[in-house]
């Protein structure tokens, strides 16, 4: 997938037609009070970090500021961030509006009923994952005939829009929707959508654009904002290899398999952080390869979690003990393994005799290397 940026998302938001702040992209403190006093954006106006993790408000990566002189200061302030990991080097100056209300609005895929949905909720500006479900109002939607009239309706009832607001949304709806369908987007969110007056506003915009639809779209091609700079190598060697906020890392083959164990360690209190999929390759060098690129992001633990099917458990095991020997001692972090499958002996021996815990049991395996990420033995 292909995550942008928010000011990338509001380009888009504006092709087709969704109303929006007005707004400027900077990349310096001195671009920042330039726009200002030059009247490029208007005053007040928010400074907002251009990175892809949410939480910005709460983070110090968004600040309001009333004269050029502000807005220097909190694109001083904002620049030098580090925020989850990822390090501010744009900005987007939006003039500030006269909020009413703000909502939720998305459009995105639900795999399970291999269908659009539009999603829709009254309490706006916070993560929907926090909102409960029965405030969230969903559609599916038939992609035939697309967003039909009668959901655009719903959705105004949902939110409690009446008169000048709901002719609005039943504009930005369609718009919407045609960004969704445009773009081969998985999702196109706004949050918040903000009343203002009798029309409806888009603060936000968060797009993420299908990996298989990139042919169509080649202006996406070198857009590389939603990987790590580890993803990033990662992906040039084409290993499947995700970068979150935990920090106990997770090897494993198969996407099945992989996410299973991200739920398991999170039963057991453990906090998943980087995870590779080996797929179905057993090539040691491979496997001392992704090891390595996992140890860059310095785990406080790591869990093996391999079925040996396709894949051979002993060649997987002596891919895993070479790429420890290539760790420096005082880098090095408690590893357990769990193998099972083709070769598992052959493959227990190797890791017992390189003095690697391998544990056969699903749950003690887990639990130990919850343990370890702790700091227990």
């Amino acid at each position: 997938m292909v995550k942008l940026a928010e000011w990338r998302g509001k380009e888009i938001f504006r092709r087709y037609g969704i109303p929006l702040p007005p707004g400027h992209v900077v990349r310096s403190a001195d671009e920042a009070e330039a726009a200002a006093r030059s009247g490029a954006i208007p005053l007040p106006c928010v400074v907002k970090a251009q990175v892809l993790a949410g939480g910005r408000g709460k983070g110090g990566a968004v600040r309001f500021a009333n004269t050029p002189e502000e807005v220097r200061a909190a694109a001083t302030a904002i620049l030098g961030l580090e925020f989850k990991g990822e390090k501010v080097k744009e900005l987007l100056l939006e003039g500030k509006l006269p909020i009413g209300r703000e909502l939720y609005v998305s459009i995105t895929l639900d795999r399970s009923r291999r269908l659009p949905v539009l999603i829709t909720s009254g309490e706006g500006g916070v993560e929907i994952e926090s909102v409960a479900d029965d405030a969230i109002d969903r559609q599916p939607i038939d992609p035939f005939p697309g967003l039909a009239a009668y959901e655009r309706r719903r959705a105004a009832k949902s939110l409690g829009l009446t008169g000048g607001p709901a002719r609005a949304l039943d504009g930005l709806l369609q718009s919407l929707w045609r960004a969704f369908q445009g773009e081969d987007a998985e999702l196109v969110e706004i949050n918040p959508l903000a009343i203002v007056g009798d029309g409806l506003v888009a603060l936000d915009a968060k797009v993420i654009i299908e990996d298989d639809a990139a042919f169509r779209h080649p202006e996406y091609a070198e857009i590389r904002d939603d990987r790590t700079p580890l993803e990033e190598i990662a992906r040039e060697k084409e290993i499947a290899f995700v970068q979150l906020d935990g920090n106990i890392g997770v090897i494993a083959n198969g996407a099945g398999l992989t996410m299973a164990t991200l739920d398991v360690l999170k039963e057991f209190g453990g906090n998943p952080g980087v995870f590779l999929d080996l797929g179905g390759t057993d090539d040691p060098k491979k496997v001392t390869e992704a090891f390595l690129l996992m140890a860059q992001a310095k785990p406080r633990a790591v869990f093996l979690n391999i079925f040996g099917g396709v894949t051979r458990c002993d060649t997987v095991a002596k891919g895993l003990v070479d790429a420890m020997a290539q760790v420096p001692a005082a880098e090095r972090f408690p590893l357990v393994a769990r193998i099972r499958g083709n070769n598992e002996k052959e493959g227990i021996e190797i890791l017992r005799a390189a003095g690697i815990t391998s544990i056969p049991d699903l749950k003690s395996s887990a639990q130990a290397v919850v343990a370890a990420a702790g700091g227990a033995p």
